[in-house]
């Protein structure tokens, strides 16, 4: 069994708002001094009042505790202000607990924020030698490396220019390439792959992959974007609000993430007064509803066909009335388009309408989708001419009960089963 490498016991971060650190140490004085007199602050603007919440406590972290193990890849996601920064911060001994205790076993290469630890006057090859020390890595452990670590960077061709001259990307480049190659047993990386182009990124999540494969490195990535979490991740923490709402499967933690926590879907929408991309849409024909067929919710297993009633009201004369939508996965995602082939309705001015559809969803894999509809018409040139394209979410979740099957990992397999392999 994998030995611990990071414990974290009950940890709380409070910080003080308002308070030293946004201003000059002499304005910071004569604020104090103004204060114990019952003066006006002397720095602050004409017609501001900063004092509104000066003094109070703001609670980044509250009792967070999990543990990691040698050689896992754990995610860390939530929304802004969750506190994953903090936390990191934290691990990094950047600043210090409010309360609790952090055990860890082993050297951390961590990545905060672009850039740091950087001096723009000094040459990227000048600041490869500062920033490895910097990190931990001794003059001849880099001289060792130097040559990987310019080649994995891709910068070598400006190697010996001053990174003031370097493009955001190209600083995250050198950066992660000189962390990459820090022998340290926990690499922490906050979201700054985000800057990289996308050849970068699936280059450095495979370098982290192997890393933590090969050498048994514990990789922390704090990412908004789900699908190199996915691609990187065995395991994800999921922070709201300082608080650790889930710990486990990166698939639930994503849809925990996303607002998506296998309750029940709505079967019904109104559709009447959604928001639509054009003034153009819901003028000649407006949708008014839409109803999952005799569901409570709308979760259907791959033997369900997903049956569904949409009400619309006409105000114009039109003819040849179709009916499509793109489905996507809850972290919007395209998994593909579907259509009524030939027309279902001619619509008569003044009149309302309610059509029922039925559409085959058995090859989607288990997880929770969403399309928003859109009736049109086209002159069978494959012009489309679209009337009404209320922006509603549309939920369903497709359900797998058959503990026979292969469990789906989405990460691994997609969104799509292809039709079963046929022994000939």
């Amino acid at each position: 069994m994998a030995e611990e490498i990071l414990k974290i016991e009950h940890i709380s971060k409070v910080y003080r708002l308002g308070m030293i650190g946004g201003t000059t140490l002499r304005d910071e004085l004569q604020r104090r001094r103004a204060k114990r007199r019952g003066l006006e602050d002397p720095t602050s603007k004409i017609g501001s009042n900063i004092a509104g919440n000066i003094g109070d406590e703001f609670l980044a972290l509250d009792d967070v505790s999990f543990t990691v193990f040698e050689g896992e890849r754990v995610g860390i996601i939530g929304h802004n202000g969750a506190g994953k920064s903090t936390l990191l911060k934290l691990i990094s001994r950047i600043t210090a607990p409010s309360t609790g205790t952090i055990e860890m076993n082993g050297r951390i290469a961590s990545m905060l924020e672009v850039g740091t630890g950087f001096h723009p006057e000094l040459s990227g090859r000048e600041n490869i030698y500062m920033n490895g020390a910097i990190l931990g890595m001794t003059k001849a452990e880099i001289d060792r490396k130097i040559e990987d670590i310019i080649d994995f960077s891709e910068c070598r061709q400006f190697i010996d220019t001053p990174v003031k001259r370097y493009s955001s990307g190209m600083y995250v480049k050198l950066a992660f390439s000189v962390a990459a190659h820090l022998d340290a047993e926990i690499m922490i990386m906050d979201e700054v792959l985000a800057v990289g182009d996308m050849a970068f990124q699936r280059k450095c999540i495979g370098k982290m992959s192997q890393i933590s494969k090969a050498e048994g490195r514990t990789i922390l990535y704090v990412s908004h974007n789900m699908n190199t979490i996915r691609q990187l991740c065995t395991r994800c923490v999921v922070l709201d609000h300082g608080h650790l709402v889930f710990d486990g499967d990166v698939e639930e933690a994503i849809s925990i993430y996303l607002g998506i926590n296998g309750g029940e879907q709505e079967t019904y929408y109104d559709l009447m007064n959604a928001d639509r991309p054009s003034e153009f849409h819901g003028t000649r024909l407006r949708m008014t509803e839409f109803t999952f067929l005799n569901k409570e919710s709308a979760q259907f297993t791959p033997e369900e066909k997903l049956r569904f009633r949409i009400g619309f009201d006409a105000m114009e004369d039109l003819e040849g009335l179709k009916l499509y939508y793109t489905v996507k996965s809850i972290d919007g995602f395209t998994v593909g388009l579907t259509q009524t082939i030939s027309s279902f309705c001619d619509a008569r001015k003044g009149e309302h309408y309610e059509c029922e559809f039925e559409y085959d969803a058995s090859n989607l894999a288990p997880g929770v989708y969403y399309f928003i509809p859109d009736i049109f018409s086209d002159d069978g040139t494959g012009r489309h001419l679209s009337y009404d394209h209320p922006l509603c979410n549309i939920t369903f979740e497709m359900i797998d009960n058959d503990n026979t099957k292969m469990r789906w990992q989405t990460s691994n397999y997609g969104h799509i089963r292809l039709n079963e392999i046929e022994i000939i």
